[in-house]
């Protein structure tokens, strides 16, 4: 089980909340991350980042197409340097063709193909090595990849109809931009809830809003909820190819639709460990 100070280290890396902040939203939480998170951010503390800060593990993030079948892989080792390797790379890359020839449905049935190559390149690479996940897409002739800064970023776009071009661009968007969401279609009400919720304890704890009348409080509570998606959700970003246009805009304008992304950005959500921290910590809230 995490100690306190592991779970002060994970909410100040998820938030970039200050360490006393985290320490006393965990107190007031039962040490509970995730409610601790939304703490944070109801007492104005932190605002919502649009994905984990916990980017910090090493290792490249890839993906190609081949015969109409798109994959995205993560593979993660434990330094730059060996990241940053031919061999490591070639790895990798080999890992790509295994998946697209055997076409495993699960992650399972992907670590029976993938682990023994992994443990046979620890030896010689010298690093724990970990297949961390993947996706199998069938894209036709409708579909691109896109890799950023050499693996630390890949990106797949599936469209409804081929447009090399808006697919081409969309994955640079897609990497450049990290929505969580297609078309506000996708967002579900326990996520609008859920931050329906938190925008209300905000507005609660702005003593710029304490005389407000409640008829005005729900339409500020609405209008930061609108806000908050409108950046998560593809179709409403300013699209990167063409800042005239929102995405949703040049989707029509094709008349095409996007009907799957994925991205994946190397380390996201892991953590990796530094050994200072914990004095760092001990220091503050002794």
């Amino acid at each position: 089980m995490a100690s306190l100070i592991d779970k002060i280290k994970e909410l100040r890396e998820l938030t970039g909340a200050g360490m006393m902040d985290c320490k006393k939203a965990l107190v007031e939480n039962g040490e509970d991350v995730d409610k601790a998170k939304d703490w944070l951010r109801e007492q104005g503390i932190t605002t919502a980042a649009k994905k984990s800060g916990r980017i910090a593990a090493e290792g490249l993030a890839l993906a190609k197409i081949k015969d109409g079948l798109a994959v995205i892989v993560e593979v993660n080792c434990e330094t730059d340097f060996v990241s940053r390797g031919d061999d490591f790379r070639a790895l990798v890359n080999t890992v790509l063709d295994l998946l697209l020839k055997h076409k495993p449905k699960t992650k399972e049935a992907a670590d029976a193909i993938i682990n023994p190559l992994l443990v046979e390149a620890t030896v010689k690479i010298g690093e724990k090595l970990s297949f961390r996940r993947f996706e199998l897409v069938k894209v036709e002739d409708r579909g691109a990849t896109y890799i950023h800064m050499g693996g630390k970023i890949a990106t797949l776009v599936l469209l409804d109809k081929k447009n090399e071009e808006l697919a081409h661009g969309l994955t640079m968007h897609v990497a450049a931009n990290s929505p969580s969401y297609i078309t506000t279609d996708d967002i579900t009400e326990a996520d609008y809830e859920h931050e329906r919720h938190i925008q209300l304890e905000v507005t609660k704890n702005d003593p710029k809003l304490a005389d407000k009348p409640e008829k005005m409080l729900k339409n500020i509570v609405e209008g930061r909820v609108r806000k908050y998606f409108s950046d998560l959700v593809l179709a409403e970003q300013t699209y990167l190819m063409d800042d005239t246009k929102k995405v949703g805009q040049a989707l029509k304008d094709l008349d095409n639709k996007v009907l799957r992304f994925v991205r994946y950005q190397v380390g996201e959500g892991i953590e990796k460990r530094q050994e200072d921290f914990a004095a760092e910590v001990y220091g503050q809230i002794k």
